[in-house]
């Protein structure tokens, strides 16, 4: 019998199983680290498809990732095996782009501050003088379905808005030199994917670059785009005004917490996509996925 498995969290396996007769959809907590017959796999962010895991599955033919991110996936190996990976990058953008007002709303008002200083027993509504969204310069680091989501979501609840050049961008977006956005912006988005170039690229030189002007920072996407350490000690010198990170996985959560003096930081555990209509798309678009990329196969066997 075909096998399909399905990470614990990446789709709903009551609708794949409805709209997969005759295969077998199995749950499994993690990607199987032994031999095991699937010829597909669904899985998220947080999963990590290895090499390895991939000489684990001989019979693998699809990986169904329902969102954007590959950073998480070894695509050389699937790419020697002739894997074929399916992706939905635009599914969560809008939803994303909503945490991202969100969370500059937060930081612009101090309300992260305020928070985290009644949750450690302290009132510190003086400190929470915040300053209007309508009147900063947003500068978004990245022009991907995310990155432009969260222009049109912004767009009219700040200032301006530029997106840092890149020749891949679409013509028609704003956009600025890198290093002119450092010395304009008052709020930065980083919506970039997690590659080698991308790796803590916004660490000691930018923070520096930036410090002058005092501006919050948001990560919507990974948070190793970030030099995390040199991000929270900008944060604590003043050199940043507030931060805001959302892919906050499970083993990142021991790096975050301990004592210390409250900040104008808001953590949220990778929450940008979850919003129920979201979901609802991606579980349909996954269930669709492997039915048409499954009956292909059947129909290729015949």
């Amino acid at each position: 019998m075909t096998t399909v498995v399905v990470v614990e969290g990446s789709a709903d396996p009551h609708r794949l199983s409805q709209a997969l007769p005759g295969v077998r959809v199995e749950v499994l907590d993690r990607l199987p680290a032994v031999s095991h017959p699937a010829v597909a796999v669904v899985m998220r962010s947080g999963t990590w498809l290895s090499a390895h895991h991939v000489a684990c599955l001989p019979a693998l033919r699809h990986v169904v990732r329902p969102g954007s991110g590959t950073d998480n996936i070894d695509l050389l190996a699937l790419a020697a095996r002739g894997i074929t990976l399916h992706r939905n990058p635009t599914a969560n953008a809008a939803a994303v782009a909503e945490w991202t007002l969100l969370a500059a709303l937060s930081l612009s008002r101090r309300a992260a501050l305020g928070h985290n200083g009644l949750t450690a027993g302290r009132h510190l509504k003086a400190a929470c003088l915040g300053r209007p969204l309508a009147e900063q310069h947003l500068a978004i680091w990245g022009a991907g379905p995310v990155g432009l989501a969260i222009g049109q979501a912004l767009r009219s609840a700040v200032s301006d808005v530029a997106y840092a050049a890149r020749p891949s961008n679409p013509p028609n977006l704003p956009q600025r030199p890198a290093e002119l956005l450092t010395s304009w912006a008052d709020l930065h988005v980083v919506a970039l994917p997690l590659r080698e170039t991308t790796l803590a690229a916004f660490g000691p030189a930018w923070l520096a670059n930036v410090g002058r002007r005092r501006p919050a920072l948001i990560c919507a996407g990974r948070m190793e785009t970030l030099d995390l350490s040199a991000c929270l000690d900008a944060l604590d010198a003043g050199a940043l005004s507030g931060l805001a990170i959302d892919a906050i996985d499970p083993e990142h959560v021991g790096s975050l917490t301990g004592p210390g003096e409250p900040r104008n930081l808001l953590l949220t555990p990778h929450v940008g996509a979850q919003r129920a209509d979201v979901r609802d798309v991606l579980d349909r678009w996954t269930a669709e996925t492997l039915r048409t990329a499954l009956l292909e196969g059947r129909e290729e066997d015949r």
